[in-house]
């Protein structure tokens, strides 16, 4: 799955090659199969803002709508919560953190917690969000 505007920085058909699966963008139209439930989801980058609307509950895109449902039917999910200093500091964000590693969610913020987002030259750290989900185990 990727957010519309994720369309336009990922490579959609070498995703797909290495999933096996199609790309999902929108919600499934009325006519077409119900597309097989994700193994795992991992949420990379997440900003403050969908860290903070997934805690809430708030369903209002297709990306949040699967997120939501997902703890609930017992899905590993990994946040890579890709935000700034300042506001990682933010009383909301900490208190989302929280409530979502209490669900079971893993919340990644970078290296050694660092809430600091990766420069332009810096590889973004995938193998942090996947070696988190390494240890969250199979869903159930």
């Amino acid at each position: 799955m990727a957010t519309p505007s994720a369309l336009d920085f990922i490579d959609v058909p070498a995703l797909e090659r290495q999933t096996g699966r199609p790309v999902k963008s929108r919600y499934r139209k009325p006519h077409e199969p119900k597309p097989p439930r994700a193994d795992a989801i991992i949420v990379a980058p997440a900003t403050y803002n969908t860290v903070n609307k997934f805690a809430q509950g708030i369903a209002d895109t297709y990306a949040l709508g699967l997120l939501a449902e997902a703890p609930g039917l017992g899905i590993p999910v990994v946040v890579m919560a890709l935000v700034n200093s300042a506001l990682a500091r933010r009383t909301p964000f900490r208190r989302s953190v929280e409530d979502l590693r209490a669900e079971g969610v893993q919340v990644v913020l970078g290296p050694e917690e660092s809430p600091d987002a990766a420069g332009p030259t810096e590889p973004y750290p995938w193998h942090l969000a996947l070696s988190a989900l390494r240890t969250t185990g199979p869903r159930t």
